[in-house]
């Protein structure tokens, strides 16, 4: 096997990009940061690829350091133990080598495990958080509720931020700072991203976070628990896809909590299908 790092970010999206879109769904989130970024913002990052013997890539890892390494797969190496044993372990090997100190690791469950046991070694000094990616390419019938959807506006900043850190907490993931928040939120003003359902007061929240070339992103889905139970997201997750969709959108896609299987069975009446699980690693102190 050979670790290959790549410096020009126009090179490395010419290499792997046709592999990551044989999975579009399950590959949203590296695809859409090599197809959206400018070169200029990958100076500190590090893109890689595993090959075999042969030159076939094996393994793709992508890292804004010193943020999560994402990894992906082809699809013709998953099942294949003969291409992918000791891959992950081998790139773990080389980050620690070249000193690439990620702060945690997101990719398929059985990656993710395998490169925090390899990078990190087995330790409890961990947090994990595991999703499902889920695929919509046809909207089914969903039940109408009271309320409408609307664009987000200045005067939703009185409570989106504070909706926003509820929402980091209750997915056990990094939580900003009421100015952070506060910033992303206001940039989305105007752009026809940040979706709010209305029913005499906001009661829920979906954003359309980023593209891949044949498909959109929801995330950022959230109710508070007073307003649950009534349909509210669901609802606005069934127009904001449908309105993707009518736009030219070949599919839309999120990632749901794959311990909830409430909000699981949600999506899958609406008609996303499962795609893959995945697991969100960080670490909590600097490898040595």
């Amino acid at each position: 096997m050979k670790f290959n790092r790549y410096e020009d970010l126009g090179v490395f999206r010419d290499t792997v990009l046709d592999i990551l879109l044989e999975d579009e769904a399950g590959n949203n989130l590296p695809i859409s940061i090599i197809t959206d970024s400018k070169s200029e913002t990958s100076g500190k990052w590090l893109m890689s690829t595993i090959t075999d013997d042969f030159d076939n890539i094996i393994l793709i890892g992508l890292c804004a350091l010193p943020y999560n390494i994402i990894l992906s797969e082809p699809l013709w190496v998953h099942g294949s133990l003969e291409s992918i044993l000791g891959s992950v372990e081998f790139l773990a090997h080389e980050m620690k080598r070249v000193k690439c100190n990620a702060s945690g690791v997101f990719a398929r469950t059985d990656l993710a495990d395998r490169f925090a046991a390899a990078y990190f070694g087995n330790t409890d000094n961990k947090v994990k958080t595991t999703s499902v990616a889920m695929r919509l390419d046809k909207l089914l019938p969903y039940t109408i509720v009271s309320g409408s959807c609307r664009q987000l506006t200045q005067s939703d900043l009185s409570y989106a931020p504070a909706w926003e850190r509820a929402f980091c907490i209750d997915c056990n993931i990094p939580v900003y700072t009421p100015e952070e928040s506060t910033a992303r939120i206001t940039a989305r003003i105007g752009t026809d991203r940040h979706y709010i359902w209305e029913d005499g007061e906001p009661v829920s929240q979906v954003v359309y976070g980023r593209d891949t070339p044949g498909g959109a992103v929801i995330n950022w889905v959230y109710t508070p628990p007073e307003f649950r139970g009534n349909g509210y997201a669901s609802a606005l997750v069934a127009e904001v896809s449908e309105l993707l969709l009518r736009r030219g959108k070949s599919f839309c896609c999120l990632f749901a909590d794959a311990d909830n299987p409430i909000s699981r069975g949600v999506y899958s009446k609406l008609g996303y299908k499962e795609v893959c699980f995945f697991r969100q690693i960080q670490f909590d102190k600097d490898i040595e």
